[in-house]
């Protein structure tokens, strides 16, 4: 492959000066026919690496993707690059579905977007045999893994494509997939001979934020406040029922909040979608499914009112937060429930033994994150295989937390877990051991006890934090047999014969960051830019999106915007200099923004 034509298609028709990181490289093997496994974060540019050489190589690209937002937004963003771009789902009828299935086979689409389900269908298979397929694309290919945390069933079957079109270069990309995954992911798409691409795993602009769980919702709403008023962002919920109270609570405060999950009407979920990618400041209350494969960029805030059950969903999550680059963050709130609900799920879990054990091993790493002392970003890179330093930018390195010789208080814990039958959760447990002879501490006589009283100079908070920190690191165990009530593990010996240290994070509540600070740290990787005018440009955006009816940044870029109202362009050549301004953009909208600029 030519670099020079390469570039010369990069500027022209997606409006960037240079490739990032390993994309030049990715782009020159699959255009060369090869096959690879692209391993990125969100934001990193993993649909170029397939966009590109779909334009440098003579045929149609059919990219592969579980999700109908992803195909729309990215078919819409292309056909705005003046890219011959489609998509074949459920979202269409008939005719629609025969109009697309004729332009693939008369040679008119340069990239078509298509549901594994209906790419394993004959028809289907058999109308790509009489065309000419420039290569597949497998996008979100951890999909393929029985042990991830989004497994596909139907992506098990894509192997077909390297025995059908074996002359057809393949490229499978994620941004979530540990080294167990990737090496399922190699073996079930039969990608032996792919070259592995892996970028790092760090999304620097992301900062990592994970309190104590106390008052959740009153804790978010001021993250909300003091850190995020009137941006995007979303708030992540384990049930339909809490995402439903969580998001009319926080309208009732003034926050433009939305529901989202799939016991909705469908005309209503599709609605509330769409108003978070088109308004500005719009927050969406959502189970996990809402955000995959939406393409919105400026989602300034991710949070978690209920632990995830993974690093890599936990990661996946967080990762749609901050895409364009700007400052962002990943906000979590965390308590001993959220452990109780998790290992519930996985002890309930229809899967196999080695599911639960895999799953287990997935909690526990998930907890370490939780529960460190260190840099969150270390621990989070290290489960992916990344080496790294401290960075600064995560609730640790800003305020590092102390730890303490826990010992005493974790023999006290443990002995009350055993004396009082290993049959009570921690609201309990923390009864007895402050001494508070509530009904039913003395219903069951555990004021007669020896640990009755023993743990007074604790508040109840300390407990709280104690019994939780003892979960996570192994000494007891949640079960959900028994309502949720704490048992011993053989882990739990050495601490009670006192053979054995603990030591523990000491929990404080966290000073927030100020707007002013957050807005600060944004203007590191912003243009400067004229405020007035940027806001001249946004509204000029969003009649175009509105007319158009797409997403303000399938238009373009709030960078872009503010690269415009920095440099303030004279002409149309100074114009086509700003990146993210392609070709297509430059002849579309060029005249239109200088009149604006001119009349500024």
């Amino acid at each position: 492959m030519s670099n020079e034509r390469a570039l010369h298609v990069l500027n022209t028709v997606f409006g960037h000066p240079a490739f990032r990181g390993a994309q030049q490289d990715i782009v020159s093997h699959i255009t060369d026919g090869g096959d690879a496994l692209v391993l990125m974060p969100t934001g990193g540019g993993k649909s170029l690496c397939y966009q590109l050489p779909a334009l440098l190589r003579e045929g149609t690209a059919l990219v592969v993707s579980p999700l109908i937002a992803l195909m729309q937004d990215q078919v819409a963003a292309l056909k705005q690059l003046g890219v011959r771009a489609a998509f074949l789902n459920s979202t269409l009828d008939g005719r629609e579905i025969n109009a697309v299935e004729r332009a693939l086979r008369d040679g008119e689409l340069d990239l078509l977007y298509v549901a594994p389900e209906r790419l394993m269908m004959p028809r289907m298979l058999d109308l790509l045999a009489d065309t000419r397929v420039a290569l597949f694309a497998i996008d979100e290919a951890h999909c393929v893994s029985q042990w991830g945390h989004d497994f596909r069933p139907e992506y098990m079957q894509l192997s077909v494509l390297h025995e059908r079109f074996p002359a057809v270069p393949r490229i499978a990309l994620t941004a979530t997939a540990d080294p167990q995954t990737r090496v399922e992911i190699i073996r079930q798409l039969a990608l032996d001979e792919a070259r592995v691409f892996v970028s790092s795993f760090d999304r620097p602009n992301i900062r990592y934020t994970i309190v104590d769980k106390q008052e959740a919702r009153a804790q978010l709403l001021r993250f909300i406040r003091e850190e995020h008023p009137n941006e995007a962002g979303i708030v992540y919920c384990l049930s339909r029922k809490k995402v439903d109270e969580t998001a009319a609570w926080l309208a009732t405060q003034d926050v433009q909040a939305l529901p989202y999950h799939a016991g909705m009407d469908a005309a209503a979920r599709a609605n509330h979608q769409a108003r978070f990618q088109r308004e500005d400041g719009t927050v969406v209350v959502a189970t996990i499914a809402f955000g995959m494969g939406i393409d919105k960029p400026d989602v300034r805030f991710v949070a978690h009112l209920d632990l995830p059950k993974s690093i890599e969903g936990y990661y996946q999550e967080t990762g749609r937060a901050g895409r364009d680059g700007l400052a962002a963050d990943a906000w979590m709130a965390y308590g001993l429930g959220d452990v109780v609900q998790q290992r519930r799920m996985i002890d309930q879990s229809e899967g196999s033994e080695a599911f639960r054990r895999v799953s287990l091993v997935k909690l526990e790493a998930l907890l370490g994150l939780c529960e460190t002392a260190g840099c969150r970003r270390v621990r989070l890179l290290d489960y992916f295989g990344e080496t790294s330093t401290p960075c600064g930018n995560c609730d640790s390195c800003l305020e590092p937390p102390q730890t303490w010789d826990a010992t005493e208080a974790a023999r006290k814990a443990l002995s009350c877990i055993y004396r009082t039958g290993q049959r009570f959760g921690a609201v309990h447990l923390i009864d007895v051991l402050r001494g508070r002879a509530t009904e039913r501490v003395s219903q069951w006589n555990h004021d007669k006890l020896n640990v009755f009283g023993i743990g007074s100079d604790l508040d109840e908070a300390a407990w709280r934090n104690v019994f939780r920190q003892l979960v996570a690191l192994g000494y007891a165990r949640p079960d959900h047999e028994a309502y949720g009530a704490l048992r011993l593990t053989d882990a739990s010996r050495p601490v009670l014969k006192g053979d054995e240290r603990v030591e523990m994070r000491s929990v404080t509540p966290r000073k927030s960051k100020t707007a002013a600070r957050r807005r600060a740290k944004a203007s590191d990787t912003m243009p400067a830019a004229d405020e007035e005018l940027l806001a001249q440009l946004k509204a000029w955006r969003s009649v175009q999106a509105s007319t158009q009816s797409v997403p303000a940044y399938v238009i373009f870029h709030d960078r872009t915007l503010a690269a415009i109202a920095a440099a303030q362009p004279e002409d149309l050549d100074a114009l086509s200099e700003i990146a993210g301004i392609g070709a297509k953009k430059l002849e579309r909208y060029g005249p239109a923004l200088l009149d604006l600029l001119r009349g500024s």
